[in-house]
């Protein structure tokens, strides 16, 4: 009768073992990791049980204790994802308002961005310069794009304007 105890309260602590490993590789896994609460508890179950009969035929425990450790840890893991995933759904509802404007703000910041961008363009050939200057002030940018396209003439097809 001893030896069959001996068996059982080994293959509990196994069991235990090989669940609360499965059990704790599941609760690291992000969004998936809250499922791992139910072979916790089975891996605790397990362990327990393996404890008392270990502990009344005075069997080594290394092995439950091991199992039992790992499983609360797992447990505890998991568990706090649940509360972690729940505090994000408490949230989720005000999102789609925050990324609006977000974009929004962002939207308009390029726009800003590029209105007050200056903008230089300088060619150099020889003794020939060809540079424009693009700034906030869009009229004379205009004039000048309009004074370079009269200067140009319809033979020649380059932009130049000596300096």
């Amino acid at each position: 009768m001893e030896e069959n105890n001996n068996k059982s309260g080994q293959n509990l602590g196994i069991a235990a073992l090989i669940t609360a490993i499965i059990t704790f590789v599941i609760a690291v896994i992000p969004c998936v990791g809250f499922v791992a609460i139910i072979p916790g508890i089975i891996a605790i179950v397990l362990a327990s049980v393996g404890l008392s009969q270990a502990s009344r035929s005075n069997l080594p425990r290394g092995v439950l204790i091991a199992g039992l450790v790992i499983a609360v840890i797992a447990s505890m893991i998991s568990f706090s994802q649940i509360f972690f995933a729940g505090k994000i759904l408490d949230k989720a509802d005000k999102w789609p308002d925050k990324i609006e404007e977000f974009v929004d703000d962002v939207q308009k910041d390029v726009i800003k961005d590029l209105e007050d961008a200056q903008i230089n363009i300088k060619i150099e050939s020889g003794d020939e310069k060809v540079e424009i200057t693009a700034g906030k002030d869009k009229e004379e940018l205009e004039k000048t794009l309009e004074d370079l396209e009269k200067e140009n003439s319809p033979a020649d097809d380059t932009l130049v304007r000596k300096k």
